[in-house]
């Protein structure tokens, strides 16, 4: 049912000169969900986004968002979502209350609605206490939690989020993890683009663009469960020496070091996996210990960009 999904888009595609920035991308994104776009720069996240909220109106395709045609409907839709951009856009010269009173009445709220909504966020944010401070003195995640309590202050059923975390520490990404889990408990759709994997593997459904393409698309832990390879760890104590032999052979897709241990994917199909990399690995004199483990989303993202961005980032 088309009522399910927050986003439906066929054949999404956005063309800049003989540039094809997203190519006949077909989306369904669910309400009430975080839904990720992962990919490295130059992907087509960004411009994905900004053809989603209306901001770019596509070269082809047709997309539906919160059962409004775009970019037809975009002003109409304008006040059901919120977008916030990866860079830091709200005033530098104004206090954090001041921003967050400039953003309520471009949403239209009345007095009273302001007042109640800014404070609502000051404390859910926890902005009480910078409240008369600029914006531009502010941490990098405070900035961020300040552009959230702002682009979620008219209460929108959407939110698009353009790698909202690419410059604050870990703790301050956690805890606006936390946030976003908590804004889709209450109903709000979130999609959120990014290339760290561990927030890829934070949300309810994911879509992995390579150049403009989708090239997978699912639950994490199903893309994971299905990778188009077989994914080996190696323990060994000189894991250069032991990834350069690994890698002649024809049936090793990508190898990557992690410390003294390397991390390799081979053909799907290969018979006794195990036994095939341990018996190169002993012919070249390397003590070494093979065995079949769990495919990451790293994993997944190689194998599903055709081994093009290597293995490890």
């Amino acid at each position: 049912m088309s009522n399910d999904y927050a986003i439906v888009a066929s054949g999404l595609t956005r063309r800049f000169g003989n540039n094809v920035a997203v190519n006949k991308v077909n989306l369904r994104i669910p309400r009430a969900k975080i839904y990720g776009f992962l990919g490295p720069n130059g992907s087509g996240k960004s411009t994905a986004i900004r053809m989603l909220c209306g901001l770019l109106t596509p070269s082809e395709g047709e997309v539906s968002v919160l059962g409004l045609s775009v970019p037809r409907d975009a002003e109409k839709l304008r006040h059901r979502i919120g977008y916030m951009t990866q860079k830091f856009s709200l005033y530098d010269d104004l206090s954090v209350l001041e921003n967050l009173e400039f953003i309520a009445r471009i949403f239209g709220l009345d007095r009273r609605r302001r007042k109640t909504r800014i404070g609502e966020n000051l404390a859910k944010y926890r902005l009480a206490g910078f409240a008369g401070q600029r914006a531009g003195t502010l941490s990098g995640g405070q900035k961020q939690r300040l552009a959230l309590a702002a682009v979620t202050l008219h209460g929108p059923e959407l939110l698009l989020l353009d790698e909202p975390t690419s410059a604050v520490d870990p703790q301050s990404r956690r805890d606006f993890w936390d946030g976003l889990f908590e804004l889709a408990d209450q109903g709000t759709t979130i999609l959120v683009s990014t290339h760290f994997m561990d927030e890829a593997e934070r949300c309810h459904e994911l879509a992995i663009l390579d150049k403009g393409v989708l090239v997978a698309a699912g639950v994490p832990g199903d893309l994971s469960d299905n990778i188009d390879a077989i994914v080996l760890d190696i323990e060994t104590q000189q894991p250069r020496r032991s990834r350069n032999t690994l890698e002649q052979a024809g049936f090793v897709r990508a190898v990557t070091q992690l410390g003294n241990r390397l991390h390799a994917m081979v053909d799907p199909g290969l018979d006794e996996p195990v036994g095939r990399l341990q018996g190169m690995l002993d012919d070249a004199g390397l003590v070494a210990q093979v065995q079949v483990t769990p495919a990451s989303l790293e994993d997944v993202f190689v194998a599903a960009t055709g081994f093009r961005n290597g293995a490890g980032g």
